[in-house]
């Protein structure tokens, strides 16, 4: 094993490294460092079916003859695009690195985009955003976000919607390309059976196909959230089951006191024997599952509270969360919590760091996201050092149970009322049909 390090060639592109000779197979990740927040307004989806199209008609070829060439070297290839980039995804068995590495040469560097297989992944992606109507845990993470995040960029679906999809172009395919894929915008992943002197010839072979341009600079402002208690209730018929969704902003890695509320998080909701799990499962069996999430970005996320109770529980189930919530803004949590996390996040940190990829991932989280130095590699001396107060005044700080966003998937002639009333202090109540485009 080899330490994670940074290199900067020539490219302006870092390079990251992970050598294990464990199994002769090598994974390589190239990342854009931005994504679907450079979708302008009303061609939200841009970004994911750019790429997507890119992996299906790279090198000139059809994406038949393309998937065939991937299988041939024992290979694999996928894209995904998030909020803040992109990233294309190969493993191959280390004996035909070098070729698997030219095929990724001209998948990057030379799409076709083609008008035909343009029109396949259109109707691909209209298909799936249909076919997401019928997940409903989907459904509400996807109502939360639009209005936990409304006016912002994090607020904008990834996908797309199906008026967005249906009125994009092949020309703004093209033009989402030329923008994007420079050599200036790339970060390097590699990890398993190579060295650093491979991959970085590997990676400058990549970056050096790709036009020069302007990294892209991340404008978008910092999230804000709408004072008071905010319910949505996404009406969908003959449901007896809701999925339940409460939040407030959360953290960002650069914030002094973000891994606090991290390990604060932990006790309240992040694992299966938390606060959360043992009041609404354990005690009461209203939901199989109880969480709390607090992820990191590039700019702030949102914290927030997930269960999926019976249509007759969801009320009684949203206001012993809420009073849960308050109860731990304002007693905090206690030694013995605190001492449990501690252990808990040291021993299972372990498998955060057991493999190659999951190694030279940490760091490539570090390059991409902005997160302050030493993040992971410092984790566990940070988590041990972890004081009660520094974790209480973290959650007192930027846990908000006065400004929250409750959104509840179900069926609202049957819970809307009996949701109302249990939520105090309720701000704003709106319903919307779970088939609504936005």
């Amino acid at each position: 094993m080899s330490a994670v390090a940074k290199t900067e060639r020539s490219t302006a592109s870092p390079v990251l490294v992970e050598t294990s000779r464990a199994l002769p197979l090598v994974s390589v990740t190239i990342a854009e460092r931005t994504g679907a927040i450079e979708d302008p307004v009303g061609k939200e989806g841009l970004s994911r079916i750019t790429n997507r199209l890119v992996r299906r008609t790279g090198n000139n070829l059809t994406s038949d003859v393309l998937d065939e060439q991937i299988d041939s070297l024992g290979a694999a290839i996928g894209v995904d695009v998030s909020q803040s980039s992109v990233g294309f995804h190969g493993t191959t068995i280390g004996r035909s690195l070098d070729a698997f590495a030219d095929l990724l040469v001209g998948i990057l560097s030379r799409p076709s985009l083609s008008e035909e297989e343009f029109g396949k992944l259109k109707r691909e992606t209209l298909a799936e955003l249909l076919e997401g109507r019928d997940h409903d845990r989907e459904l509400g993470q996807q109502w939360f976000r639009r209005r936990m995040f409304e006016g912002h960029p994090y607020g904008r679906p990834v996908s797309g919607t199906r008026a967005t999809i249906t009125a994009l172009t092949r020309d703004d395919v093209a033009q989402h390309y030329r923008l994007t894929a420079c050599r200036e915008n790339l970060v390097f992943a590699f990890a398993g059976d190579i060295d650093r002197e491979r991959a970085e010839n590997i990676a400058s072979r990549i970056a050096s196909a790709l036009p020069e341009g302007k990294a892209r600079v991340d404008t978008v402002p910092e999230p804000t959230m709408k004072p008071g208690r905010r319910l949505l209730i996404v009406d969908k018929p003959e449901r007896t089951q809701t999925q339940i969704l409460i939040g407030c902003l959360g953290t960002h890695p650069q914030d002094d006191d973000h891994l606090a509320l991290h390990v604060g998080n932990t006790i309240f909701g992040g694992t299966f024997t938390a606060r959360l799990m043992n009041e609404v499962r354990s005690k009461r069996g209203w939901s199989y599952g109880a969480y709390s999430s607090l992820p990191y970005d590039r700019h702030r996320r949102g914290f927030s509270l997930w269960t999926f109770p019976k249509a007759s529980d969801a009320a009684p189930c949203v206001a012993l969360e809420i009073e849960l919530l308050e109860k731990w803004v304002a007693d905090g949590v206690t030694a013995k919590e605190l001492g449990w996390a501690q252990r808990y996040l040291t021993r299972s940190h372990a498998f955060a760091v057991d493999t190659a990829s999951k190694r030279v991932g940490q760091a490539f989280d570090e390059e991409l996201y902005g997160l302050p130095p030493g993040y992971h590699s410092e984790y566990i001396a940070s988590v041990q050092a972890m004081t009660l107060d520094e974790v209480n005044r973290a959650i007192q700080k930027r846990i908000t149970p006065e400004n929250l966003m409750i959104t509840v998937v179900g069926t609202a002639k049957d819970i809307e009322g009996g949701i109302k009333d249990a939520i105090p202090n309720l701000a704003e109540t709106k319903t919307v049909p779970f088939d609504l485009e936005v």
